[in-house]
């Protein structure tokens, strides 16, 4: 039999998304296996969700009610601010027009790689310690708050905080993590720190370049307050600009994704593009590093670090457009779709799960792309399939997959 890739290449994108956390499938299990749920919820929710952004953009997930607790991490006694709820109706005047007011409309576009290089969410670092995968001039510890579950790498102090490895990133690729915007300062309301790309001679040098890293260039971001950016190379700067209203707020949770296709570059917060910079790199220009900028007094938060190699543009269009043309289609082929997963938790619930994988992706092709539903077949392997040991957080992504069969 032989695997196929027509519609499938894009599932295997959704189910590595990062985008959709923190679900339990079981609230029985121990500290070790809801760490393990909550991944696989990320694979289960995500195929939905990458699927249905397409259609209609995704509101703010997470929104800070004034009557919620204040937002805490383990580390420290002190709290972030209180963040304003939007006025009630009878707070704000009612303006009443005879006609609608102009809107435009667009669409969540982001398509998450296929093939992980790095992927990090900080389980198997204790809290308290410095994750083992990253390296910085400053500081950091692993941290838990009273809001969002899980571990998160909380950045401190003034300095650069990076993955420990060269990464050899090809011309199309995506990175996106969660984040809280956090800082130190009681009453600030936003926080700032920066989030480069960039190539460099040496990948794990900290001060090469100083503020503009790396030898032949490479783009630097500042989030928080608002968002800003400016690519250059070995002449100076080439582009420049900033979007004012992207603004994270502390205490709040976000994601932010980015997508590069050789030249282009495209920066999302949540389900909003921020930046779209189709000529921001030379062609032929690849970047092997990137790391987090930090000063004054933010300490933003991160969890679900993952940089992953995209499709073909031919699978990214099909998400993109809902279609493929081809003039070559096998109308009568079935498939067979089996779902897998990691060898974290019990085996018989790891069966169920990859089963109920493959029988959400089956409903999303049905019902999103029009697949006549006696083409397809189901199944779940569990974790007895593993294309990759089950021993880092990299591989354990790996075999949280679904795979297509050609029947």
């Amino acid at each position: 039999m032989k695997k196929l890739f027509f519609y499938f290449g894009l599932i295997t994108v959704m189910i590595a998304s990062s985008k959709v956390v923190n679900a339990k499938i079981d609230g029985e299990q121990n500290t070790k296996n809801q760490a393990n749920n909550k991944a696989n919820s990320v694979v289960d929710q995500s195929i939905v969700i990458s699927l249905n952004a397409v259609k209609s953009g995704v509101k703010n997930l997470f929104l800070t009610q004034t009557s919620s607790p204040t937002f805490e991490t383990t580390d420290t006694q002190k709290s972030a601010p209180d963040i304003q709820s939007e006025p009630s109706e009878n707070q704000t005047d009612t303006v009443k027009t005879s006609q609608p007011s102009f809107q435009s409309y667009s669409k969540f576009d982001f398509i998450p790689g296929a093939k992980v290089i790095f992927f990090d969410d900080f389980t198997e670092t204790a809290v308290g310690d410095f994750p083992a995968n990253w390296n910085t001039n400053s500081t950091g510890e692993i941290v838990t708050t009273n809001f969002f579950p899980g571990n998160w790498f909380k950045m401190k102090g003034s300095g650069s905080i990076y993955p420990d490895e060269a990464l050899m990133l090809p011309d199309n690729y995506t990175i996106e993590f969660d984040i809280i915007a956090s800082t130190e300062d009681e009453g600030v309301y936003a926080s700032e720190f920066g989030f480069y790309i960039y190539s460099a001679k040496n990948p794990k040098d900290l001060t090469e370049g100083g503020s503009a890293p790396g030898l032949k260039g490479g783009i630097k971001m500042t989030f928080g307050y608002h968002s800003t950016y400016g690519a250059y190379d070995e002449t100076g700067y080439t582009i420049e600009g900033a979007k004012n209203d992207a603004v994270m707020e502390v205490g709040k949770k976000y994601h932010l994704s980015f997508w590069v296709q050789k030249t282009r570059l495209r920066v999302y917060l949540d389900q909003n593009k921020i930046f779209d910079l189709p000529k921001v790199f030379k062609p032929g220009f690849l970047c092997n590093q990137m790391r987090f900028e930090l000063w004054r007094l933010s300490n933003p938060m991160i969890t679900n670090f993952r940089i992953a190699a995209g499709l073909p543009d031919t699978h990214n269009k099909l998400i993109t457009e809902g279609k493929l043309v081809s003039y070559n289609e096998v109308p009568d082929v079935k498939v067979k779709i089996i779902g897998h997963t990691d060898a974290d938790g019990d085996d018989s619930k790891n069966k169920d799960l990859s089963k109920r994988r493959a029988a959400a992706v089956k409903a999303e092709l049905v019902k999103t792309f029009g697949v006549n539903t006696d083409r397809l077949e189901i199944d779940g392997m569990g974790e007895s399939k593993p294309v990759a040991p089950n021993d880092t957080p990299v591989n354990r992504a790996l075999n949280r997959r679904v795979e297509f069969i050609k029947l």
